[in-house]
């Protein structure tokens, strides 16, 4: 028995390979999730690297129904799920068709999409079935095909996306879409670890480059390289050459250890603390607020990762100038503001621009939920991060000259 061919998504054999890596990013909306779920794989084959991935990120609780790929033997696939042991063969079953599935927490495609739009779109209408109130549905197509469905899984992700990764390291590169219909929750967030993100390259266990540093760095040695053979004589290559290792280690991205005390309000950033006040901003509701702002010198990392686990309501981008960051009148740049819903009320954070920072990446579309600790984003050298808390419901644990370290340092408490 084969799938309906409404939602036939495998790729001609060899075509586009999903590696480790793809795999991990394919899977992470299922892995991400700590309370009890249930996970639906599409187009599984024994050898899958998402099958892998999908097992390794069982929890006690959780059950997984696998559908085989067009063409593979769902006996092939339980002979598989049986020879890893018992407790994943208690969670993993196998069916002969879509049809026989439920529908899931978490909806995952092994196969790429790489056939035509209309195919695409036929299958991303027959999966939607199974996709759960609140659910995800995560899918993946070759990066460098702008037509077909490719061009149909970007439009589907303007539409439903939730986030977006590519997966550079793959063959061939692929971009993965985690498409969500209906809207989920906001307490669901309270559930979630920090999204596994591919943007995040790994130097070490503890230390990564954001995609960010590694398309920097290449840059400046792209000039090194031109420079050299414009002028072989010269020694100003070297001049771009020596700046590629401190741009990449601007972009770094170690990671983090995030206090599980669900009370704890977390740094957005690494800097030292300018002020902590209390004061009223009508642009996110009324009362007072508590603010936090850190700054971040050029020497800091500038990954910005959530304070509290939260749902984006809201994103909007104020104009302003440029003011060095370190002053008052910096409350007045550009800056970029993420409005989240939380069980304690809304809560904002604040990406400002400096003196020299013209650039802010904010990578959590309206309707994403994030974690507490997880990145979502970053600002382009010296700047500013501002946190805003509802005040009569946080207690500020940090004051004026505190050093800080996002993802870590708890700068307040929920009363």
């Amino acid at each position: 028995m084969t799938q309906s061919p409404a939602v036939r998504v495998t790729a001609p054999s060899g075509a586009v390979r999903i590696g480790e890596r793809a795999a991990r990013t394919l899977v992470s909306e299922f892995a991400r999730r700590n309370d009890p779920k249930t996970g639906l794989l599409v187009g599984a084959t024994p050898e899958s690297a998402v099958l892998a991935a999908a097992i390794e990120a069982l929890l006690p609780g959780d059950r997984l129904v696998v559908v085989p790929a067009e063409g593979a033997a769902a006996a092939a696939l339980r002979e598989h799920v049986t020879a890893q042991g018992r407790w994943v063969a208690d969670r993993v079953r196998v069916v002969d068709t879509l049809a026989e599935a439920d529908a899931a927490a978490v909806v995952v495609v092994a196969e790429p999409f790489t056939g035509t739009a209309e195919e695409a779109r036929a299958a991303v209408d027959g999966l939607s079935k199974y996709v759960a109130d609140g659910a995800v549905l995560s899918v993946a197509a070759p990066l460098f095909r702008t037509e077909g469905a490719g061009a149909e899984l970007d439009r589907r992700g303007v539409l439903h996306g939730v986030r977006t990764d590519v997966v550079l390291r793959n063959s061939p590169p692929v971009r993965v879409h985690h498409l969500r219909f209906t809207p989920a929750p906001a307490a669901l967030a309270a559930s979630l670890s920090p999204a596994y993100r591919p943007s995040s390259v790994p130097l070490t266990r503890q230390m990564h480059i954001d995609s960010n540093g590694v398309a920097a760095a290449g840059i400046t040695l792209g000039l090194a390289a031109l420079a050299r053979a414009a002028r072989p004589k010269s020694r100003l290559w070297l001049l771009p050459a020596l700046a590629a290792a401190p741009v990449a280690a601007f972009f770094r991205d170690p990671e983090r250890d995030v206090p599980e005390d669900p009370s704890a309000v977390v740094a957005s950033a690494d800097g030292q603390v300018l002020s902590v006040q209390r004061l009223q901003d009508e642009r996110f509701g009324d009362g007072e607020w508590l603010r936090v702002a850190v700054f971040l010198s050029v020497l800091d990392v500038h990954v910005n990762r959530a304070p509290v686990a939260g749902k984006v309501v809201d994103y909007f981008v104020a104009d302003g100038g440029f003011v060095n960051a370190m002053k008052p009148d910096a409350e007045h740049n550009v800056a970029a503001y993420t409005v989240l819903d939380t069980d304690h009320g809304t809560v904002v954070v604040a990406q400002r621009t400096g003196l020299i920072a013209r650039r802010i990446v904010q990578r959590a579309p309206v309707g994403s939920l994030l974690a507490r600790g997880e990145r979502f984003g970053l600002i382009r050298f010296g700047s500013r991060t501002d946190v805003y808390l509802p005040a009569d419901a946080a207690d500020p644990l940090v004051g004026p000259g505190d050093k800080v370290v996002g993802g870590s340092t708890v700068i307040a408490r929920w009363r």
